[in-house]
């Protein structure tokens, strides 16, 4: 017996067997005339002389299983992935980017219809996501977003660029994120090309969402939509964050913000309704901007960092 479990052949054979064709241990123990006992000391022989090396993938969405689980129950949410917390913000960002990129590559299914928003975090998640051949997807962008600045953390942007790594249908939004007047939003909500973009959002399967929260360094700011002052006045009115360049209070609420009526993309509200709503935020300055998007029902999923993670465990 001895020398058949230390027999190099057959513990090769065995390993490729079990492990690249998938059969079972008896399957294998009948085709190779070897007793089960006899099979899975050979595996386990195989194993102790590094034959076979098995690797678990992507361990960083359990490092931190036992917060995650918290959040999860504390805010009644789906699914609550964390990254580690940078020494600056930007570190944050790219661990933020990473591990939600490689999640967001599990999460995404073949025929999804995927919904992307707008900002730098977005860039980082985009950035960070592999090239997928064995997926077609239909990407749109959940905001406009033409002309003005930082083209890159526009929503249009984004998914065009997630679409190419999908080779798959990207449908842009021609219009800005924000008009001045209600007027001329109802106008280009009417035309063809964004009523009929809007009309594909209706069948999202999912939707990647930015958190952002109003100031003078946010991406809403550095797109050029927004004077200074603006945020100012949204502090004062009492804004906790806002997604698709829709601002809301700490409880989700938006009807202090007139603003928002002219914005043209898909209406926050509307996000209720789509089956996976994934918001990407982290800092401890993030907190109350999440808060509000759970509490309004914007989004379902969390992926944020340590700080933010517990930061928002502890606060109440």
């Amino acid at each position: 017996m001895k020398k058949v479990v230390n027999d190099l052949r057959l513990m090769i054979k065995a390993c490729d067997m079990y492990y690249n064709e998938n059969l079972s241990q008896q399957e294998i123990a009948s085709k190779l005339n070897i007793s089960r006992p006899t099979l899975s000391r050979l595996l386990a022989s195989a194993k102790e002389q590094n034959l076979i090396q098995i690797q678990v993938s992507d361990v960083d969405f359990v490092k931190y299983w036992k917060l995650s689980e918290e959040l999860k129950e504390r805010y009644r949410l789906k699914d609550v992935v964390i990254a580690d917390s940078g020494d600056t913000e930007q570190t944050t960002k790219n661990n933020i980017g990473k591990i939600a990129a490689a999640y967001l590559g599990h999460l995404i299914k073949d025929q999804d219809v995927v919904g992307i928003s707008m900002g730098s975090t977005l860039l980082q998640v985009v950035n960070g996501m592999k090239e997928c051949t064995d997926k077609k997807i239909t990407v749109i962008p959940l905001v406009g977003g033409v002309g003005q600045a930082n083209l890159r953390i526009h929503a249009n942007s984004l998914a065009e660029q997630l679409a190419q790594l999908y080779h798959s249908e990207f449908h842009p939004i021609f219009a800005p994120a924000r008009v001045f007047t209600q007027v001329v939003r109802n106008e280009l909500m009417k035309d063809l090309t964004v009523s009929s973009m809007l009309e594909i959002a209706t069948g999202l399967n999912l939707a990647i969402l930015g958190i952002g929260y109003p100031n003078e360094y946010s991406s809403i700011q550095t797109t050029g939509y927004f004077a200074e002052n603006e945020m100012e006045m949204l502090i004062q009115k009492g804004v906790a964050g806002e997604i698709n360049m829709q601002f809301y209070d700490l409880n989700g609420d938006t009807a202090p913000f007139k603003d928002n009526n002219y914005v043209i993309g898909v209406d926050v509200h509307k996000l209720r309704k789509i089956p996976v709503t994934v918001g990407i935020a982290g800092g401890v300055e993030k907190v109350r901007a999440i808060k509000g998007a759970i509490r309004g029902g914007y989004i379902n999923t969390l992926i944020t960092d340590y700080n933010c993670a517990v930061s928002l465990l502890e606060d109440d």
